[in-house]
């Protein structure tokens, strides 16, 4: 889809800079960056992701993880 837009000079001379040293059209520089920036203001979709990793990791307890972690917590000063 195509679409017009105002932005300050600054920014597109910055861009216009990154997309030549990255290689990539500006069309797909503001693509990837509207992406990006999406994905960082979409809580629940982030929230959702750690949700899903954590299901697929399980909750199986490792002995040497929580008793490094019990050495790191009593070594540490509250």
């Amino acid at each position: 889809m195509k679409t017009a837009m105002s932005i300050p000079d600054e920014v597109f001379e910055g861009a216009e800079r990154l997309a030549r040293r990255t290689k990539r059209s500006r069309s797909r520089l503001f693509s990837d960056a509207l992406k990006e920036y999406l994905a960082r203001h979409a809580p629940d979709e982030v929230t959702e992701a750690m949700n899903k990793a954590c299901a697929e990791i399980g909750d199986a307890e490792d002995a040497f993880v929580s008793s490094a972690a019990r050495r790191v917590l009593e070594q540490s000063e509250w």
